[in-house]
């Protein structure tokens, strides 16, 4: 019933299977995939002709992970997957970028990529399957794909390169690096890493490209016994080659003209002027109209591109290494825990961190369990930005990618939160945004980080790279433009320290890029980079002594596990009376830890010694201040430590004989006493009478020494002085 094709390599270790022809038989092309213990299917279907007028080339991929492949039901009201988890749209992210590039130039139909987890080991994360997966079906599939594609984690641990490590692995490690590409050379680069060097993460890259070649072979194989029928290209409209000559005979000296203006706004408004005139050459032709914007797209590319590679110049007038002014500042807004504004050029992040307790961390339910976030890093992107009028709505794809960057770069150099016991958020505003406002929003993070006292171990700054190649030629750009990064070859995204990288990424436009083109990149970013932090140090250069008067004060205290029921009280009593009478935010965790946050040092440490109180063991002979909690006939109940107890017997009461216990203490009375002991039933015995009530002062001696005086002044029994004496 089923043909299935089946294809087995040893890959790092593990097995990995490629499999078609039994699951989704309807879709053009569908692969079912297994790294150890973790299955994903993999599915391409593309329209078979494109919409009329269409331009660009429309992509969706749509990774999904089921909460079934863990053996798991999906949490909250609702028992069914939602919305996208930022997991989801990442690595959905992460499958686009690699493939885009190699859909034939022409191809314009509308095509859908999903991949859907169904199997979880909770060991081999599944992102680099379901690349792998993809790239597999759109091989077999027949749609024009300039494939295959490869991609393969690397870890670095021990000084050495792991490749495809294991969940555990990645998080004890220094790097995870996540890297696609050909046979010819690499596509995608991903990774967040602990400050390592350009050689270091440059031969990452390579060991990572080198490992996953048999993937591709594998891919090939299996192609080469279940492929379809290749797809016919649409062939070369002649009015598109029409219109592409005109344009360059007649348009080409105008946006020449127009791309030597430096200044952003106005060249757009030069350029839209010079596409509204070339639009008019062709008015009642309505083929080359469905043609022009294409071909306008490709002159405006040629012009810019041609102009760095002869002149080395770019269209703002830099040369290909100097990176735009720079204004950094912290401080500027006064309510704010921490704020930076970082300025370059016509890019601009309003970049703002805010500190709260435990109970503001994330909680995260993913497939391989639930856990909590401390520090979250939020990119926004309004439309103002860039001058224009959309609507606005939930954060995007493209913010969340962004968002995603510049938390992998300012992680790797944020404090172990048992020394900074904060929750962090940090939330970047772009309010202005001509080339790489992911890499301010590094720059802007780490000065806003500092300026709320996070003691970050060293400042981070980024920079974006771009590449213009045409045949043996090229040329690495510094700290690109937008123009640059939309007509450009490359996207080529680095951030760190003085000391190292802690995160890359790149895109690329074309095929691929050579080892020699990435190492002139890492180098020349280097530079910028440093370049750039010692801009960031006239701002601020290191983390302030103190958090900010407006955020939150954490003390961490420690008790007994066995006290923890205690504070917390019969269905949270105790400590919900702590935080209403005091104000302050308590977090116990299950080891004894508690942190205890306010704005007001005087009502943390009233909670503080609240807490003391309940914990805290009586001490034989030392003096409490109490309450009277219940009155009887032999005493009084005083609670004096947290909830602990004890008795005043009624002739602890006062050095006085008394008679009725209501004659010296009322309930509700606050009094001092004294620890005498403790009996063999563990309760604590008090006094009252041997403590100064006013003072709390210990009387112990004074009333054993006044009453050692009375003894002897007392006759002693039998002496006949002590008779009474005749009248």
């Amino acid at each position: 019933m089923f043909d299935v094709y089946r294809k087995e390599i040893d890959w790092a270790g593990r097995k990995l299977v490629l499999e078609t022809g039994k699951i989704a038989r309807q879709a053009h092309g569908a692969v079912m995939a297994t790294y150890g213990g973790t299955t994903v299917l993999a599915t391409v279907v593309a329209e078979k002709s494109p919409r009329p007028g269409l331009d660009f080339f429309p992509l969706t991929v749509n990774y999904q992970e089921k909460t079934f492949a863990a053996g798991k039901i999906p949490g909250g009201f609702f028992k069914r997957e939602g919305r996208p988890s930022e997991k989801e749209v990442l690595v959905s992210r992460l499958i686009d970028r690699p493939i885009r590039p190699l859909f034939h130039e022409s191809f314009r139909n509308e095509t859908l990529v999903v991949v859907t987890v169904l199997a979880h080991d909770l060991e081999n994360d599944p992102d680099i399957l379901s690349l792998v997966a993809t790239s597999a079906a759109l091989t077999i599939s027949g749609i024009p794909f300039l494939g295959p594609v490869g991609a393969a984690r690397v870890g670095y641990i021990d000084g050495q390169y792991v490749i495809n490590p294991t969940t555990d692995q990645t998080e004890t490690g220094v790097l995870d690096l996540v890297v696609a590409g050909t046979v010819e050379g690499v596509l995608m680069v991903e990774s967040e890493a602990s400050e390592l060097s350009e050689e270091i993460m440059l031969g990452a890259v390579m060991a990572g490209h080198k490992a996953f070649q048999p993937v591709i072979q594998a891919i090939v194989q299996l192609a080469e016994h279940c492929a379809k029928e290749p797809w016919a290209l649409a062939e070369p409209k002649p009015e598109a080659v029409a219109v592409a000559t005109r344009l360059k005979a007649e348009v080409r000296p105008a946006l020449v003209e127009a791309f030597a203006e430096t200044q952003k706004q106005a060249r757009q408004a030069k350029l839209s002027a010079v596409k509204a005139n070339a639009k008019k050459l062709f008015e009642g032709d309505e083929k080359a109209l469905a043609a022009f914007g294409g071909q306008f797209g490709d002159l405006e590319a040629e012009v810019l591109r041609t102009a760095v590679l002869d002149t080395g110049r770019r269209i703002d007038g830099r040369d290909t290494k100097t990176v735009r002014p720079i204004v950094a500042e912290a401080g500027i807004l006064p309510r704010a825990h921490g704020s930076a504004l970082f300025t370059r050029g016509e890019t601009q992040a309003l970049v703002v961190t805010t500190l709260g307790t435990g109970q503001d961390e994330q909680i995260i339910d993913a497939l391989d369990g639930e856990y909590r976030e401390h520090f979250m890093l939020h990119y926004n992107f309004p439309p103002y930005s860039v001058g224009e009028v959309r609507r606005m709505g939930s954060p995007g794809r493209r913010e969340i990618g962004h968002g995603k960057l510049a938390w992998r770069a300012l992680r790797p150099v944020m404090p172990a939160k048992d020394k900074f016991p904060y929750t962090i958020r940090v939330v970047s505003e772009i309010t202005e945004s001509n080339g790489s406002s992911s890499m301010a929003s590094v720059c802007g993070g780490a000065l806003s980080l500092m300026d709320a006292g996070v003691p970050l171990t060293r400042p981070v700054a980024g920079i974006a790279m771009g590449l213009i190649k045409e045949g043996e030629r090229y040329a690495v750009l510094s700290d690109i433009l937008g123009d640059e990064d939309h007509l450009g070859d490359m996207d080529f995204k680095v951030a760190g320290t003085e000391k190292g990288i802690t995160s890359l990424q790149m895109d690329i436009k074309i095929t691929s890029i050579t080892e020699e083109i990435m190492k002139v990149a890492l180098g020349q970013a280097q530079e910028g980079r440093i370049h750039i932090l010692g801009e960031m140090a006239k701002g601020l250069t290191g983390a302030r002594e103190s958090v900010s008067q407006n955020a939150p004060r954490i003390t961490v205290i420690t008790i007994p596990k066995d006290k923890i029921r205690e504070v917390i009280g019969t269905g949270g009593k105790v400590i919900r009376e702590i935080t209403e009478q005091t104000g302050a935010k308590i977090d116990i965790e299950d080891d004894g830890t508690i942190k205890v946050a306010a704005v007001d040092a005087k009502a943390a440490q009233a909670a503080i010694d609240w807490i003391r109180g309940i914990v805290a063991e009586p001490e034989m002979n030392v003096i409490y201040t109490g309450k009277v909690v219940k009155v009887v006939e032999f005493g009084a109940f005083v609670n004096f430590l947290g909830a602990r107890d004890g008795l005043v017997h009624i002739s602890e009461l006062a050095p006085r004989r008394v008679a009725k216990v209501g004659d010296v203490v009322k309930e509700g009375q606050a009094v001092k006493v004294k620890v005498l002991g403790v009996d063999d039933r563990g309760k604590v015995k008090l006094s009252m009478k041997v403590v100064d009530q006013e003072t709390g002062e210990d009387l112990t001696e004074k009333l054993r020494a006044e009453r050692d005086a009375y003894r002897a002044a007392e006759p002693r029994q039998g002496d006949p002085s002590s008779l009474p004496q005749p009248g």
